[in-house]
């Protein structure tokens, strides 16, 4: 029994370090990622009009990290970013459209280093795609609006959805309730 394990284990150790790996070449430290005092975000801002726009008007409204993440598909340090251990009461919106896509009452401590939520606040407003990307095949979360990628989507949350929503926070911006 205690070989299977090992012989199990491996397999899981190096989709980590690949993982690691990622995030360590194409991100540097993420900056904070909180809602800007000028930023005007709506819960009611919900219409499903594609916004688009070419890589340079992107990077216009973008950071270097945020484009890396939403544009590039890339993924964020574990632990080394703004949103992972947020306990505030708020809500959670597409950084580059301004979506809202979650709610405090749904994020969970996942033990994962990035913000996870066990359920979006209208599953209209992200789609998953499939993601072949290191060597495994997992389920990207996009914004429905602007097509930017989020993170990944897993089925190993709790109840009572049994899903785990696992977001970069580079691609969010977070509304404090008052």
């Amino acid at each position: 029994m205690k070989r299977y394990l090992y012989l199990l284990s491996i397999p899981v150790l190096a989709l980590t370090f690949m993982a690691c790996m990622q995030a360590k070449s194409g991100a540097s430290k993420m900056q904070n990622v909180a809602t800007p005092p000028q930023e005007k975000l709506s819960l009611t801002d919900t219409s499903l009009k594609k916004v688009v726009k070419s890589n340079a008007e992107w990077k216009k409204v973008l950071t270097a990290d945020q484009y890396y993440i939403l544009r590039e598909k890339g993924t964020e340090r574990p632990f080394n970013n703004a949103l992972y251990d947020n306990h505030k009461k708020g809500h959670y919106f597409c950084v580059a459209c301004k979506l809202p896509l979650f709610s405090s009452e749904t994020k969970f401590e996942s033990g994962t280093g990035w913000p996870s939520f066990y359920d979006v606040l209208n599953k209209n407003r992200v789609e998953e795609v499939v993601d072949k990307s290191l060597g495994m095949v997992r389920g990207e979360i996009v914004c429905a609006r602007c097509e930017g990628h989020l993170g990944h989507l897993f089925d190993d949350g709790p109840s009572p959805t049994g899903l785990r929503y696992c977001m970069n926070s580079g691609a969010m911006l977070f509304q404090e309730s008052k």
